[in-house]
């Protein structure tokens, strides 16, 4: 799954990726981004259980990241 998060400014030095990884032991694997002090967007590869890939994009989403995983199946390898 290849989900783009697009961060919020006030989210933008928050280690959200790492702790997506950790929290649900996920394979992160950052595959584009352009983040600079006052925006920001990441395209990543998830890799991991099913049932935790999804409790990790809602956790994102909950922590303000908007996640729109329509686009995440169209990005192709």
């Amino acid at each position: 799954m290849r989900p783009p998060l697009f961060f919020p400014t006030e989210l933008i030095k928050e280690p959200i990726i790492y702790n997506l990884s950790h929290r649900f032991e996920l394979i992160a694997n950052i595959r584009q981004a352009d983040i600079t002090e006052s925006k920001g967007w990441a395209v990543l590869e998830l890799e991991g259980e099913e049932k935790k890939i999804e409790a990790g994009i809602a956790w994102v989403s909950a922590s303000g990241v908007r996640v729109d995983l329509a686009a995440g199946d169209l990005v192709d390898g």
